[in-house]
């Protein structure tokens, strides 16, 4: 049994039953994904999320939002190629460049989840949620799937429940974007509890929707043709385009990672020089470096030929795997399954060693937990409060949920009465904030400061 390239590209819409428009070579259904997300509140806001240099005073260094933009850039020219190919191997009535585009517009979401601090946030939010009282009190009542979904706190499926519910709420299927986008933004295309004894594969080692998504995920499943991995669970085999946009982040995130290293002055000329050359293939060695006139300028060169030779071999070697992609076999990053897979490995030791785990970034990450604990603690508290007594709850339980945006309270800004959606809200609260947002609020609440930041 194998997958189907017409059905996975599905440009039928999440939430809609319209049939898609008349195909305008213009301005596709998966260049509108990309003009939706632009547009939305969550991807304005990456612009103060950490990626990796939390609370950076450098304004060089990258962000979310910039970081997000890189992977669309790489997406689009990494799946326009493979498109191209794919297209003339199996004689597709779509052109290449509808890959591109879908894989550009999933690439523009996938970080749209993550809570502020980063992947260290992703770990205080889990921490609370296995440690707190108030956090056992709230989640008395949850089922154990409930409860994996909230105790293993996923950025991934706050990203999936982000653009198909909370951003144009009044929709269903929120943003409404295209299940062939939505297939290929789902990296882990399965629900937090599944049977053991299944091999997870690099697509089932996390989570990728809440239960509260699980039914937005089956639709997507099924007009995109997606093979199911084992009977009674929300589990699937990753759509095809959803290995490409993995390999753009991790194309990007691994070079850029390392170039703003040389910035900042973590890492030295040469040994961001020898990385790169190591991914250039002799023969593309770039020969204007003697010209450039720094070192910062040298490695930008570089850095560009070394992403056009990763595209270029991140392509050999899903064209190589594409029956086994197709038939749900292939379950391993691009990067990993290519003959550089040495180089990228020595890139991200190096990064752990030099880059993610200075001494500035170490510090503030070890403040999200007390930042993002202590805020889930206030507002998760006042919310029991609410939920328990109504009217009669406490001033401050009242003063702190006036500072709750209402969508993510019941109507007339109530409790919600489901203790799962209680939290949910929360967390749609708490996950949504910058990382500046989060650290003054946090101050104002606990009386730290009533000013400025």
């Amino acid at each position: 049994m194998s997958m189907n390239w017409n059905q996975l590209l599905c440009a039928e819409r999440l939430g809609r039953s319209s049939q898609p428009r008349p195909h305008d070579p213009a301005r596709s259904e998966f260049r509108r994904d990309s003009d939706r997300l632009t547009f939305t509140t969550a991807f304005r806001r990456l612009q103060d999320k950490t990626q990796v240099f939390p609370l950076a005073d450098n304004d060089y260094v990258r962000t979310r939002l910039t970081h997000s933009l890189e992977v669309a850039s790489v997406g689009r020219s990494l799946g326009g190629r493979v498109g191209a190919l794919v297209a003339g191997r199996h004689r597709l009535a779509q052109h290449g460049s509808e890959f591109g585009e879908i894989v550009a517009a999933a690439g523009l979401a996938h970080d749209l989840g993550n809570p502020p601090f980063g992947h260290s946030g992703e770990d205080a939010i889990r921490h609370w949620f296995q440690t707190s009282p108030v956090a056992a009190e709230a989640g008395a009542e949850l089922n154990a799937a409930q409860r994996a979904d909230l105790a293993s706190y996923e950025g991934n499926a706050q990203g999936f429940r982000l653009i198909t519910r909370l951003q144009a709420r009044d929709n269903p299927g929120g943003l409404q974007l295209t299940h062939a986008t939505l297939g290929a933004f789902t990296k882990y295309p399965r629900e937090s509890v599944v049977p053991d004894g299944v091999p997870r594969g690099a697509s089932g080692k996390k989570f990728g929707f809440y239960q509260s998504e699980r039914d937005h995920f089956a639709s997507v499943a099924e007009h995109c043709g997606l093979l199911r991995r084992t009977p009674g669970a929300a589990w699937w085999a990753r759509h095809p385009l959803a290995f490409l946009v993995e390999a753009a982040d991790d194309i990007c995130y691994r070079l850029v990672d390392f170039e703003d290293g040389l910035r900042t002055g973590h890492l030295r000329y040469g040994q961001v020089r020898d990385a790169f050359l190591a991914l250039i293939p002799a023969k593309q060695h770039p020969r204007r470096l003697r010209e450039a006139h720094d070192d910062t300028r040298r490695v930008q060169i570089l850095r560009a030929v070394a992403i056009g030779a990763a595209i270029d071999e991140v392509t050999d070697v899903f064209m190589a795997h594409e029956r086994e992609v197709l038939a749900g076999r292939f379950d391993q990053p691009l990067i990993d399954a290519g003959p550089s897979r040495p180089v990228w490995e020595k890139i991200m030791q190096r990064s752990r060693q030099t880059i993610y785990n200075t001494a500035r970034g170490v510090e503030i990450e070890a403040a999200g937990f007390a930042v993002l604990g202590g805020l889930l603690d206030d507002f998760v508290a006042a919310l029991n409060d609410l939920a328990a007594r109504g009217k009669n709850a406490a001033a401050r339980s009242h003063k702190l949920l006036a500072l709750v945006p209402a969508q993510c309270l019941a109507r007339q800004r109530t409790a919600p009465r489901d203790p799962y959606q209680r939290l949910l809200g929360m967390l749609d609260f708490i996950s949504g904030m910058t990382d500046t947002y989060a650290v003054a609020l946090y101050r104002k609440v606990r009386g730290i400061s009533l000013t400025g930041r």
